[in-house]
């Protein structure tokens, strides 16, 4: 005689118990405590990735190898070879030919020359300065365009400066204004933007585990024998986490400011509020991610794939978004991150500029709202796979 085997069905919910949930919340706390991977995600990775875009990462042209060609040898040409050797962007290497010269940028010793003339101090007796050519190696079109144009910026404030020390009117005077960035430093925007990358590692990467690891090591079948509600189950799995994000924030924060010296102009509340937002639907999708696939090792790759590779290349972070082809930026718009950056470069840069604020806020809650749903959806009081 053969016995079969009965469902098994789980114990009824009955009522909300807050005692409940903070025994569920107790061994969440428990895991992370004894899973030594999520404080280097947490706590580490973030002090790498902001040591790694604060210092290592740089799109500031600084000390860029150049060739400087001086065919003239009148007091006009030296005093604007001077004005190139000072310049901060550039890293020069005098020459009297441009044969040399030709050389070092084929041997990838300099990447650009700048040639003045040999009546170029003539020229400049007579009013009427002859161009210099600046040549660049088009190998890599960024360098190359930077290098043209603080090329070009140096001449033309060579220029202003010669035509006022001789009484003439300079051709063109340009006054310029920056806000919020007066030194276009790289790093106040590089920095916010790998704080948003920290966000999103600890909200989905992290959560993408939890349940699945419920599934694979068996607890799950106990936790669904239990009167516990799947609201209960599903809050004491992001509680822990949006706490630890926060943590996490506050020291990206500290560490941009103290270490790096980005400006704080906003306010904490407002940072808050962009944080706290953002958590929703980080923390969403890695929950939808690890209820669907039941899985470790498929929900990182798929939280990998869906979370951290869009905010990093999709989201504005590096690549700007205006200059994506259109279909690209239309698919950045479902990046959750496409939105938070901004956010955090007003809050840092500006201040609390609440129009730009709220609806970034506004539309990352929608985002978590669509992700809290389909978590719920996926999370079911049943044993079937």
């Amino acid at each position: 005689m053969t016995e079969e085997a009965l469902p098994v069905e789980a114990a009824k919910p009955q009522g909300s118990s807050r005692r409940r949930l903070l025994a569920l919340m107790m061994k969440e706390y428990a895991q992370i405590r004894r899973d030594p991977s999520t404080f280097l995600i947490a706590f580490v990775m973030p002090l790498l990735l902001l040591f790694l875009f604060g210092y290592a990462v740089s799109l500031d042209p600084r000390a860029t190898r150049i060739g400087l060609v001086v065919q003239d040898e009148s007091a006009p040409a030296a005093r604007l070879a001077e004005a190139f050797a000072r310049s901060p962007y550039f890293s020069v290497t005098t020459l009297r030919s441009i044969a040399p010269a030709r050389d070092l940028m084929v041997q990838d010793k300099v990447r650009g020359l700048v040639v003045i003339p040999a009546d170029f101090g003539a020229s400049v007796e007579k009013g009427r300065p002859q161009p210099i050519q600046i040549v660049t190696d088009g190998t890599q079109p960024n360098q190359a365009t930077f290098i043209a144009s603080y090329a070009e910026g140096v001449r033309t404030n060579w220029m202003i400066s010669e035509m006022g020390m001789r009484g003439a009117p300079p051709p063109i005077d340009v006054s310029q204004r920056v806000w919020f960035n007066p030194g276009l430093q790289s790093r106040f925007f590089l920095v916010p933007g790998s704080i948003a990358i920290v966000m999103t590692m600890i909200g989905t990467l992290l959560t993408a585990l939890v349940v699945a690891r419920e599934w694979e090591r068996g607890t799950m079948e106990a936790l669904l024998a239990t009167p516990v509600r799947m609201s209960e189950f599903i809050a004491s799995k992001v509680l822990p986490y949006f706490l630890l994000g926060l943590a996490s924030m506050a020291l990206c924060t500290v560490l941009a400011i103290t270490l790096f010296g980005l400006p704080f102009r906003g306010s904490v509340l407002a940072l808050l509020a962009i944080a706290s937002a953002f958590l929703m639907p980080a923390l969403g999708l890695g929950l939808f991610i690890s209820s669907a696939t039941k899985n470790q090792f498929v929900a990182s790759q798929a939280a990998l794939f869906a979370s951290f590779l869009p905010t990093f290349l999709l989201s504005g972070f590096i690549f700007e978004i205006a200059s994506m082809p259109w279909p690209i930026q239309a698919l950045t718009y479902a990046v959750p991150a496409r939105y938070l950056i901004p956010a955090l470069q007003t809050v840092f840069m500006a201040g609390d500029v609440w129009p730009i604020i709220l609806p970034n806020i506004a539309i990352m809650l929608c985002f978590g709202m669509v992700f809290f749903f389909l978590c719920f959806r996926a999370t079911r009081r049943s044993l079937d796979a």
